[in-house]
């Protein structure tokens, strides 16, 4: 298995009587995009304040790099927008990265890199004060990559966009994750997790309630639809096996939960004597999903 870049383990964070973290544990490994899902108040931004050291937990423990370094020699290695920046209007973006090198102790070379990356090259001697807040949350980005991170954590990166910034900040991810960089969002947009990441987790009241890959929480809503002739006939069969589940009906077809492939649903129904008029396959959204998990 790959490399685990950080791990939480019983984390809670409480502001006085509110328990904004409970009992939260979690693992970073490398190569993934990660999303940390959940409403606003859900914990999110205080977990990855207390994983970057800026919020001290009231319980638990958490480790970088598993354990190798200190927190303050991970944190070097690590690239992080928890909030917007505070760039300068009257200095060109190049000149508000090279700020950002001198106080982080990074050499100027790069910025020229980090500007390219975003997509701001040409850009690059603009004053902020020009800069659309797409570009503003790009050349943030690029703040974050100038240490050439070996994960990297955004925290509600497309808040406040308009679509076609929105729809520039997810290609920029990706194309950053494509390079092998671990990313770490934290979000409340569903759409924007299923997109981008590959790895969810799923926080409600600082409690985690799903934690897993994309693809198979997709997988939990898979179904079929099946029908007959005569739809009582299919009862007797699904019942003598060990791997369907009725979930319902949708009209005259039954909706039914397997983990076996449609061909394989159709040949058991045959060898029982039973010929399918109706067979097709079916996949609940994310949304969906998302909605049937923090409502249970």
């Amino acid at each position: 298995m790959s490399k685990i870049l950080l791990k939480g383990n019983q984390l809670s964070k409480n502001y006085g009587r509110v328990r904004a973290v409970t009992n939260l544990s979690f693992e970073i490994r490398k190569g993934s995009v990660y999303g940390i899902l959940g409403p606003n108040g859900s914990g999110k931004s205080t977990t990855l304040g207390i994983a970057l050291n800026v919020v001290n937990a009231s319980a638990g423990s958490f480790e970088w790099f598993e354990g190798a370094l200190s927190t303050k020699e991970a944190l070097k290695k690590v690239g992080a927008i928890i909030e917007r920046p505070n760039f300068y209007p009257y200095m060109s973006a190049r000149e508000n990265l090279e700020l950002v090198c001198l106080i982080k102790e990074i050499p100027n070379t790069a910025v020229t890199k980090a500007l390219k990356e975003v997509g701001l090259a040409d850009r690059s001697e603009d004053l902020f004060s020009t800069f659309s807040l797409g570009m503003k949350q790009r050349l943030a980005i690029a703040s974050a990559l100038l240490n050439d991170p070996e994960i990297l954590i955004l925290d509600e990166p497309t808040n406040g966009l308009d679509p076609q910034g929105i729809h520039q900040i997810r290609v920029l991810i990706q194309q950053i994750a494509s390079k092998g960089t671990t990313i770490l969002l934290a979000s409340h947009l569903l759409d924007e997790v299923e997109k981008v990441c590959d790895q969810v987790i799923i926080l409600q009241k600082g409690k985690s309630i799903y934690s897993g890959s994309v693809e198979e929480m997709g997988k939990s809503g898979a179904y079929l639809l099946i029908g007959s002739s005569h739809t009582e006939q299919l009862a007797e069969p699904i019942e003598k096996h060990p791997d369907i589940e009725i979930l319902g009906k949708e009209g005259d077809l039954l909706k039914i939960k397997t983990n076996h492939s449609p061909e394989s649903i159709n040949k058991y129904f045959s060898e029982q004597g039973i010929f399918l008029t109706h067979l097709s396959s079916h996949q609940k959204r994310l949304e969906e999903l998302f909605l049937e998990i923090t409502n249970a």
